[in-house]
């Protein structure tokens, strides 16, 4: 089927996205990124030292001419942080497809939404292609479409949580509202939440700690390939009207007399 998935200009075929941390080794960062399928990989600078190009580092396992790196502002706590980090990925391997985030409270990791509007229109007027994480509020949204951000990423639950999608309206009413992709980050804690988020209505899901603290991370990859395409086939079906009464499957009419 052709349904790509685009973002700012750019075609994937998978519309799951994947995060590269908390897996025990590289090579099992290998072997569950390749199982999930995903073309597009977020990377936290601040944790992850993408100039480092030796035999044991992430370029050399998840090598950069096969996937989309998406560097990535994890870690930040202000807009000039995260501004200045992101600038840094643009200077190290050229990368102007980022995600955004600034973080406003270190125990729940909820966005700073202040703080977020403003780094994100600065890198927009920079050139910056910013896929921002964000609260899972319609007004936000709306007003980080206005400044020209290329998806937006509405937390579905606190990050590392796996608690799924935990406002399933909220999420339904940005993608009803949006032009731009939306993509649910955070929160997803296994295959059916994945699917839920795409039966809504998302673009794409971006997950990390529901695959690499999985008991088997590569199994749980697999699943979650399966649970995006799946979710996104319903999507596109359109679900049957849900009925407060009873519908026979055998009809009641032409019934043999006995």
């Amino acid at each position: 089927m052709n349904d790509p998935l685009v973002i700012a200009g750019r075609i994937f075929s998978s519309r799951l996205l994947v995060g590269t941390g908390k897996y025990k080794d590289m090579a099992q960062t290998k072997e569950a990124i390749a199982a999930s399928g995903a073309e597009i990989v977020t990377v936290a600078l601040r944790r992850v030292n993408l100039a480092d190009t030796g035999a044991e580092s992430l370029q050399a396992a998840i090598p950069p001419e096969k996937y989309t790196y998406l560097p990535n502002s994890a870690g930040c706590f202000t807009a000039e942080e995260a501004v200045r980090t992101l600038r840094l990925a643009r200077e190290l391997g050229g990368w102007t497809l980022v995600k955004l985030e600034v973080i406003g409270d270190k125990l729940s990791l909820f966005p700073d939404v202040e703080e977020t509007l403003k780094a994100a229109e600065t890198l927009v007027k920079e050139g910056f292609e910013v896929m921002v994480y964000t609260n899972d509020d319609p007004i936000s949204a709306r007003k980080f479409e206005a400044l020209g951000v290329a998806a937006i990423m509405p937390l579905a639950a606190p990050i590392g949580s796996g608690l799924g999608i935990q406002n399933p309206l909220n999420i339904e009413m940005i993608v009803k509202q949006s032009s731009v992709p939306i993509l649910v980050d955070a929160g997803v804690g296994t295959a059916s939440d994945a699917a839920i988020a795409m039966e809504l209505g998302c673009d794409g899901v971006l997950m990390n700690t529901a695959i690499a603290e999985a008991r088997d991370p590569v199994m749980m990859a697999r699943a979650m390939k399966l649970a995006v395409e799946s979710g996104r086939l319903a999507y596109l079906a359109g679900r049957m009207e849900k009925r407060t009464h009873a519908s026979a499957s055998s009809p009641q009419t032409g019934l043999i007399s006995l």
